[in-house]
């Protein structure tokens, strides 16, 4: 039997173990009636959000989910490691030089902060980091990529021809470029490259004596793993980067990421527990107050907050999801586009999954303008599922009058 036609009569079996009538059931949902009516009847496939909502209501812990197709699901992003680096600064010179730095040093540099050696250079380069940081808000991937690669290649290789003192904070320098690039190819929609230079920021930073960035590199997996549907491997790679010795942020963002996890199969307990581990952590952390360039993002000034919000859609409570994203939002710098394109097309969907259909597009007309100046794969991902959600508002003239922007943002790119 297909997963289709096993759908139907599994979701009806749990409805009907928890109690509801369909009439109790559609309005929880705030789904049609007639609709599930025809779902659990095979007549309608199930879209994902769909089953990820019956999921979460009646504690089925991923059983519905896995009986529908995700339509956003890559089956390249679940491959790790990726396939052969992609990287332009090579790959067993930099290992070399990482070697001879560490007996230089005597292994005492470890998280040595890029700030503590005086170096002009590096000093440039690290003020051209923070811009390039401020660009991606702004910018197409696409257009950034080559250049961060160009100058992670120049600081890797600044690294390697400087005097000891200045050689492991130009490796750790070069190791945030790389990462930076990771992300950027991510938003560009390459997870394979997204993986490939997350592997070389880790072998950058061991080079300058930073052993925690490959613990913060399975964070970054978990993300690809997580946009991938994959909730399983999401949980357990970000539980591998949880233990006790590492610093409190990679930590905080790892359990976060968990909790993220554990909502895609709308398992609250462990979500909300894992979001309680994560604002304790992060509250912890210091770092926005550092020198050096913060690990993950810098323009969401509470984390677990804003994921706390996104979790709650996941688990089926869009009306408390929409009040905490519209708060976080509030929060939100200016000047970061991507950032509130992000959160604002998440707050559109929880918005329109409580029903607020007007609302819901009302916040979306706004960011799709932006689209084009910043386009993300991973935004991109969101816009989707928010599409699907409002294709149930078809009689709905503010959702007639959004589909035009939608597709356009939605089609694929030519040239």
């Amino acid at each position: 039997m297909s997963t289709t036609l096993r759908f139907g009569p599994e979701l009806r079996r749990l409805r009907v173990e928890a109690g509801l009538t369909l009439t109790e059931f559609s309005v929880a949902l705030n789904y049609d009636k007639g609709h599930l009516s025809k779902v659990e009847r095979g007549e309608r496939s199930a879209s994902p959000e769909l089953a990820q909502r019956c999921d979460a209501f009646l504690g089925a812990d991923g059983e519905l989910q896995r009986l529908v197709a995700r339509p956003d699901a890559d089956s390249r992003t679940a491959e790790s490691p990726a396939g052969p680096s992609r990287w332009l600064v090579g790959r067993r010179a930099v290992l070399s030089a990482g070697t001879g730095v560490l007996i230089d040093l005597g292994l005492k540099l470890g998280g040595q902060a890029l700030s503590s050696v005086e170096d002009p250079l590096l000093g440039s380069y690290r003020m051209q980091f923070d811009q390039l940081r401020k660009l991606g808000q702004t910018t197409a991937p696409k257009i950034l990529l080559p250049l961060l690669e160009t100058q992670t290649r120049m600081v890797a290789g600044l690294a390697s021809d400087a005097r000891s003192a200045s050689r492991a904070p130009g490796f750790l320098l070069a190791s945030r470029f790389a990462e930076f690039t990771g992300w950027m190819a991510q938003e560009a929609g390459d997870s394979d490259a997204a993986l490939g230079w997350t592997g070389e920021a880790v072998e950058l930073a061991r080079a300058g004596g930073d052993p925690y960035l490959g613990s913060y590199a399975l964070v970054r997996r978990a993300l690809v793993t997580m946009y991938g549907g994959d909730a399983a491997g999401t949980v357990a790679l970000a539980r591998r980067a949880q233990s006790s010795e590492l610093p409190p942020r990679i930590r905080g963002l790892a359990a976060q990421r968990e909790a993220q996890g554990h909502a895609l199969v709308g398992n609250e307990v462990d979500c909300l527990r894992s979001l309680d581990r994560a604002r304790e952590l992060l509250a912890s952390d210091d770092v926005l107050n550092g020198a050096d360039p913060v690990i993950g993002t810098s323009h969401v000034s509470d984390p677990a907050a804003m994921s706390t919000g996104w979790c709650l859609h996941d688990l089926g409570r869009p009306k408390a999801s929409a009040e905490v994203l519209d708060r976080e939002y509030r929060r939100l710098p200016p000047h970061a586009l991507r950032t509130r394109a992000r959160y604002g097309f998440r707050r559109s969907l929880a918005h329109a999954a409580s029903g607020e259909v007007e609302h819901a597009c009302a916040i979306a007309g706004e960011l799709l303008g932006v689209m084009p100046a910043v386009p993300s794969a991973t935004v991109s991902s969101d816009v989707r599922r928010l599409a699907r959600e409002l294709s149930r508002f078809r009689s709905s003239r503010a959702v007639r009058d959004l589909q035009p922007a939608l597709a356009r943002v939605l089609a694929p790119a030519h040239g």
